[in-house]
């Protein structure tokens, strides 16, 4: 692949694994194991994000605020390249277009996701309207089928190039 892909992949990778394995485990600890609102793919309801944020306490919210809301400031953007400059390589043109579109918007869809979410933990433990909820909801909702689909195609697209590799060198 490309330089702008082996760049981006790395540190996208190198991100990914940071929160994974240090940030997100730290916010469950402190939310005595309730899953925070980067690890819900299927949303939440207005009394389960209160629940989230109840469970996190002080400490918790402090640091999804400071810590795991600026690590997914830059992840998004990193995955978003990283998958574009792949497709590109990966597929003809029109569908490499439309593939990076999925996932430019799946970034999209994780800032909004973010913005909501940080937008809860400043209005808490005052309370925040259902409607914030539902859509920081949807958000997560959205950011991880798109995100889901733009990985699902990545990885389409690497077998297939994988295949046709070992097609052409059969055929040498």
């Amino acid at each position: 692949m490309g330089k702008l892909f082996w760049i981006s992949a790395s540190a996208a990778i190198a991100l990914y694994l940071v929160m994974v394995t240090w940030s997100l485990p730290h916010l469950g600890a402190l939310a005595g194991g309730v899953p925070v609102f980067d690890m819900r793919p299927t949303g939440y309801t207005p009394h389960e994000a209160a629940a989230i944020l109840d469970a996190l306490g002080e400490e918790g919210r402090d640091f999804y605020r400071a810590v795991q809301l600026r690590l997914d400031t830059v992840y998004p953007a990193l995955l978003a390249l990283m998958l574009s400059a792949a497709f590109l390589r990966l597929f003809p043109r029109p569908v490499a277009m439309a593939l990076s579109l999925v996932a430019v918007a799946a970034a999209g869809f994780d800032y909004l996701e973010n913005a909501a979410v940080a937008e809860m933990i400043a209005a808490w433990p005052d309370g925040f309207g259902d409607a914030l909820a539902a859509r920081a909801s949807r958000w997560s909702v959205l950011k991880a089928s798109t995100t889901t689909l733009a990985l699902v195609a990545f990885l389409i697209g690497l077998l297939a190039a994988g295949w046709r590799r070992v097609r052409q060198t059969r055929a040498a």
